[in-house]
């Protein structure tokens, strides 16, 4: 059953009001890092973790819940995951011990995570006319809360403190919810087949990930040889299981076959390693070296978020006129020199500079999101475009990761503008790697030939 046209925009807003959440409780955190590590005596490396429970929630609960949406109705999970949210979201707050803290954002990125899968289908199920307009806009609300994440952050941890960037939710968690039970269609639901879901390799996809965590955090001082070996026989088991299922959690032996996809993913990964390093790291640096409010690092942290959006439709434009190459070596090369631009920074910079800076970074991050998206889809079969979103995504996720680990190493016990350097010299080394992976991507029209 269609929408009909006039009632088009509120079906939009309802599933952009839910589908915010993700992006956004993702990027407020960022601001308010060194506030919890005071709250709860942390190390950064142990703050770290916040952003990277996150992750690896959202990276293992997506595609679950995708496909829960299937079975039990996309507005059966929406409806669910907004409770889910509203659940981490009331009790994060009373947190007693960072465990349970750590375990409300677990909960709040699985919340988080089911309503995006929900909200596509419903789109694409009911919205026939405008539907790429639809899924533009959701776009919209996802990248906005994203880039303004650490802004709003700001203003409400120096307002009300931590506790705050949790009940923020509340307002689009019951707009979204009231809206939902009126305005989403009931879908029929497909048979319950929870045999679908690889539970195993999903289990073994954390276990392997968390092992990497805890071997690259432990670099910094007494390295813990045994969480190197949990990641290689996780990383060994998922290969050896997963090659095996017929619906995996990761299609491995579908990217052995497709080495341009692969390196795209890899290529993706890099990209968020780079740029989360920033992201998550400049608000810890402003606040903790240079000292200022979380107010005003929100604010100096749209210069980083800002230039992205800013930049965008010219990337849109670009990749239009010459498909996703030509802008993604634009963006590999801005991005290249915003790091190495990165370490011109001194101890007595003026903040003019270091804004600057994060200027060209965002502008970088403007081109190669839409890039990246758009090379991909240029090289997988249409019928592929689903597995291959949600792998796509999964990378972002990974490259997060990593970047919370470099930063746990890098910001651990001493925090100063050599530290940010290292940081920056590392990110390097990725970032040539970008450029590298840029350039060897085939052309559209070399695809279209071929």
């Amino acid at each position: 059953m269609a929408i009909k046209q006039q009632k088009t925009w509120l079906f939009v807003l309802t599933i952009g009001l839910g589908t915010l959440l993700n992006p956004l409780n993702s990027s407020m955190i960022s601001v308010a890092l060194t506030r919890m590590q005071h709250e709860f005596a942390l190390t950064f490396a142990d703050a770290s973790w916040l952003i990277s429970v996150f992750y690896i929630a959202s990276a293992a609960g997506q595609p679950v819940m995708g496909k829960l949406s299937d079975m039990f109705g996309p507005k059966k999970l929406f409806l669910a995951g907004l409770l889910l949210v509203a659940c981490s979201a009331f009790l994060a707050p009373f947190s007693p011990n960072f465990p349970f803290l750590l375990g409300c954002r677990a909960l709040m990125a699985i919340g988080s995570s089911t309503l995006f899968p929900s909200g596509m289908s419903m789109v694409r199920t009911h919205i026939t006319d405008g539907q790429a307009k639809a899924l533009a806009t959701l776009s919209i609300f996802a990248s906005t809360s994203a880039a303004f994440g650490p802004s709003i952050g700001g203003f409400l941890i120096e307002s009300w403190d931590w506790p705050s960037i949790f009940v923020v939710n509340f307002p689009f968690i019951l707009a979204a919810f009231i809206m939902a039970i009126f305005i989403l269609p009931n879908s029929s639901q497909s048979k319950i087949e929870l045999g679908r879901i690889d539970f195993i390799g999903i289990a073994l996809f954390i276990f392997t990930i968390i092992g990497l965590i805890l071997f690259l955090l432990s670099l910094e001082n007494k390295i813990h040889w045994w969480a190197l070996g949990i990641f290689l026989l996780g990383a060994l088991s998922f290969y050896q299981y997963e090659k095996r299922q017929k619906e995996p959690f990761i299609d491995l032996l579908s990217l052995k076959r497709n080495p341009t996809v692969s390196l795209i993913y890899l290529q993706f990964i890099s990209i968020n390693l780079v740029y989360y390093c920033y992201f998550f790291g400049f608000p810890t640096f402003l606040q903790q070296v240079h000292h200022y409010s979380e107010r005003n690092t929100g604010l100096i942290m749209l210069a980083l978020a800002g230039a992205g959006v800013i930049i965008a439709p010219l990337a849109g434009r670009m990749i239009d006129q010459h498909g996703a190459k030509r802008p993604l070596i634009v963006g590999a090369t801005i991005l290249f020199i915003g790091t190495a631009l990165l370490l011109t920074l001194q101890e007595n910079s003026s903040l003019l500079w270091l804004v600057i800076i994060m200027a060209v970074l965002g502008m970088s991050n403007g081109f190669n999101n839409i890039s990246m998206q758009t090379a991909l889809y240029e090289h997988v079969r249409p019928e592929d475009t689903g597995s291959a979103s949600g792998l796509f995504q999964t990378s972002r996720y990974l490259g997060s990761i990593l970047s919370s680990s470099l930063l746990g190493i890098a910001f651990n016990r001493h925090l100063d503008t050599q530290h940010l350097h290292n940081v920056a010299l590392i990110c390097l080394i990725f970032c040539l790697l970008v450029v590298i992976l840029a350039i060897r991507l085939p052309s559209r029209q070399h695809r279209i030939h071929h």
